[in-house]
């Protein structure tokens, strides 16, 4: 199923079962949205992400960085990664996501996907170190991008467009029996950051 339009509700679920997604579509204007995306795409301590696949590193195109109120570890792909300090902008953003969802988040995993040839494949967000069922914040900056849901047992399958400057949570449980990605498209020839605010449980 496609949810190709713009009018969304923050109070629909856009899975028809077994887990809660909802979407609040644009929640900054356009001057706030650029101000936001070049803050991050010039300040954030980005590196190459790395992970060890059948034994093997591999270290993508995709940029990623790991923030937090505490230097909490988060494992995942078989890296550890320290959280590093919150910034002013991260923590503006983190108010905003908490105010509008009414969740609280502790953490944050930022992805920055240089054009459309950079994706992320089919996963669910459920490491060990994270609150289970808790809810994850999803904002994002640049490129509009298609974002796809696949249920692990029937295979029903959502997907939408997040647009720059919009807010996506996921939470109940989402992670225990939905996948998603962000598929990779040659229409997108800009970059595109990510913000998913997360919960660590030590």
């Amino acid at each position: 199923m496609d949810l190709f339009s713009n009018e969304y509700s923050s109070q629909t679920n856009l899975l028809p079962k077994d887990g809660i997604v909802n979407y609040y579509g644009t929640v900054f204007n356009k001057a706030e949205a650029d101000f936001y995306y070049e803050r991050l795409l010039n300040e954030i301590a980005w590196e190459n992400d790395q992970a060890v696949i059948f034994g093997k590193l591999i270290i993508t195109k995709r940029k990623v960085a790991w923030y937090g109120g505490e230097p909490f570890e988060y494992t995942y792909s078989n890296i550890t990664k320290t959280a590093l300090p919150w910034t002013e902008e991260l923590l503006s953003l983190k108010q905003k996501a908490e105010e509008l969802s009414g969740e609280t988040f502790n953490s944050c995993l930022l992805n920055l996907y240089h054009n459309g040839d950079e994706g992320m494949a089919w996963h669910s967000d459920g490491e060990k170190d994270l609150k289970k069922n808790g809810a994850i914040a999803s904002l994002s900056f640049g490129a509009e991008r298609k974002f796809a849901f696949k249920h692990k047992v029937d295979k029903t399958t959502v997907s939408l467009k997040l647009a720059h400057g919009s807010l996506l949570i996921m939470k109940d449980t989402t992670q225990t029996h939905w996948l998603h990605r962000l598929p990779p498209t040659k229409l997108v020839s800009k970059p595109r950051i990510n913000l998913t605010f997360r919960t660590i449980v030590k």
